[in-house]
């Protein structure tokens, strides 16, 4: 096939539309509908169903943009490795992490990163879904639980646990929790045990839950828990690691807390070279071991 054809292609199945793959591809909408005819014909197939509202990819549209998609992912790949043979640290970084950890600690220290590196663009993409890194929908995670994808390098950087957190001013006016029991008198902050969170959080709250708490609050990520614990809404289930940047918080009942969850930090075995993930795992690696301090501290000395 006409590779040229197969990256208008790519640019229309993309847009949805042969103006707008036009205008990315700097070409009239009549010489890229002409392309798409001539590869349709030449496949002997209709790629696109042709509808007022754009164009939608048929049964064969769909097969063909699969390939091209995995063909531009690779040729992404390829770019990078070449720009990543020079030595200045630039271009884009895409990191992917969860919504929670990627808000409340991953993105409040960058500005160290950019400090080193001010060419570096980094893409932060925070979601719940486990994004496919052999198939270059990122270049580097960190992730709550062990990767399970094959070709991956991983790393595991620490543990966390999640434990009970409220303001001054909320105990302040409501009284501290000294038991279990007590909590049935505060209210809860914490995410719904059926919303995607790391297992060791979730049967914490379960466990919370069955000293029949009357008054509640769900929210489906961390970030949203501390902003309600923060405006002094009750007592919250959030990550340990929240001490840092929110030292102002008071720990509830210290005797109770989450199972250790572990955070790794992985990337595609072909980017083992990418001097981009080198730099940025190495921040990664000197952030966590001085949060590893702390937390000692925080911890009496006991190891995170």
């Amino acid at each position: 096939m006409d590779w040229d054809k197969l990256r208008i292609f790519h640019a229309v199945a993309d847009a949805g539309s042969l103006t707008h793959a036009g205008d990315a591809l700097h070409l009239s909408q009549s010489a890229v509908s002409r392309q798409i005819r001539a590869l349709e014909e030449s496949l002997s197939t209709t790629l696109f169903h042709r509808h007022a509202r754009g164009l939608i990819l048929t049964e064969q549209g769909e097969l063909l943009f699969e390939a091209t998609r995995a063909m531009a992912k690779r040729l992404d790949a390829a770019a990078a490795r070449i720009r990543d043979s020079e030595e200045e640290v630039y271009g884009e970084l895409r990191v992917t992490s969860a919504t929670g950890f990627g808000t409340l600690w991953l993105a409040p220290r960058l500005s160290k990163l950019y400090e080193k590196y001010p060419e570096l663009n980094i893409d932060l993409m925070l979601e719940e879904r486990v994004l496919d890194l052999p198939m270059r929908e990122a270049d580097v995670a960190i992730r709550m639980k062990e990767p399970s994808q094959a070709d991956l390098i991983r790393k595991r950087l620490m543990n966390i646990r999640m434990r009970l957190f409220a303001t001054p001013e909320y105990l302040a006016e409501h009284g501290t929790p000294e038991t279990m029991d007590d909590l049935t008198k505060h209210r809860l902050i914490c995410q719904n045990p059926n919303s995607h969170q790391v297992a060791a959080g979730a049967r914490l709250v379960e466990e919370l839950n069955d000293h029949n708490i009357r008054s509640k609050l769900f929210v489906n990520n961390y970030f949203g828990v501390l902003q309600a614990v923060l405006n002094h809404l009750g007592v919250g289930v959030l990550p340990d690691y929240l001490v840092e940047t929110s030292p102002h918080l008071v720990r509830v009942l210290p005797g109770v807390e989450s199972g250790e969850v572990p955070v790794f930090l992985a990337y595609p075995e072909e980017l083992r070279h990418s001097k981009r993930i080198e730099v940025f795992r190495d921040f990664i690696i000197e952030e966590i071991n001085a949060h590893r301090r702390l937390m000692r501290d925080e911890d009496g000395g006991e190891p995170s």
